[in-house]
């Protein structure tokens, strides 16, 4: 079998968040559920979340924010990848770029989960933007990254998540294209975003959550609700395939079979 062979037949998935929490709260019930299928599974988030915080500096919150994702991608099953910068510091810029095509060339992903387009704020929607590219940026051998690794000759399928309150930024609800059964991975999910103690307070504060574990929860049900099938769901849009992977590759629906439904 030859080496592009193997990255092709490979299964792994990488979620990128742009903050510590952020993939606990609208993907982490799938990235396990591939986990239980077969895949290896990554776990990145863009920024360090060092603005999390009405109580410490942006360098205790960063090292303790840190430390808590640690401890959720532990808890998922899933290798860490280092963030890459501030909050409010995820740009689309040309550095960000290389770095985080860096990660995909390495890691040689079959599915990333990332971001919708469309969200309430700009860490996100450029999270998105910045997983999109450097997915398609992952075969191009006249990119170069940060550090530089080798062009990767691997087909790859994005799928974006739904936006925090279900939403996009007008306030207008998001019909998912797809939904995945995570009744079953419900409660680790739960168990994954308390590790995020830090963000108690701080949600309460900033967004006016009196429970951030009641609110994903209460988001939880509500996309199972939409689903009309499950329980608990999270739903996915798939990205085009133009220039990521053939017209007909699904690898969420192939790998998860009965807890995958079309929306």
């Amino acid at each position: 079998m030859s080496k592009n062979q193997f990255e092709n037949d490979s299964k792994v998935a990488i979620a990128i968040g742009a903050h510590p929490d952020d993939i606990e709260f609208m993907m982490s019930g799938t990235l396990m559920m591939l986990k239980e299928a077969g895949y290896d599974i990554y776990y990145m988030n863009i920024a360090n979340g060092n603005c999390g915080s009405v109580e410490y500096d942006a360098e205790e919150t960063a090292r303790v924010r840190k430390q808590e994702a640690q401890k959720a991608a532990r808890l998922l099953g899933a290798q860490f990848y280092e963030s890459l910068c501030n909050d409010l510091e995820i740009l689309y810029t040309t550095g960000l770029l290389r770095k985080l095509t860096a990660v995909i060339r390495e890691v040689k992903p079959t599915v990333v989960l990332t971001h919708p387009p469309q969200d309430y704020m700009e860490d996100h929607m450029n999270a998105c933007r910045l997983a999109v590219t450097a997915a398609f940026s992952r075969g191009v051998p006249n990119f170069e990254t940060i550090p530089p690794v080798p062009a990767l000759n691997k087909d790859v399928t994005v799928y974006h998540a739904l936006p925090y309150g279900l939403c996009d930024a007008m306030g207008k609800p998001v019909i998912p294209g797809a939904f995945i059964n995570t009744s079953t991975v419900f409660e680790r999910k739960l168990e994954a975003l308390a590790c995020h103690k830090s963000q108690q307070n701080w949600l309460d504060v900033s967004q006016g959550l009196n429970s951030y574990l009641a609110t994903m929860e209460e988001m939880s049900l509500k996309v199972g609700t939409m689903s009309v099938s499950y329980k608990h769901a999270e739903g996915w849009m798939q990205h085009s395939h133009l220039g990521f992977c053939g017209p007909d590759a699904n690898p969420l629906k192939d790998a998860l079979g009965e807890n995958y439904k079309s929306g």
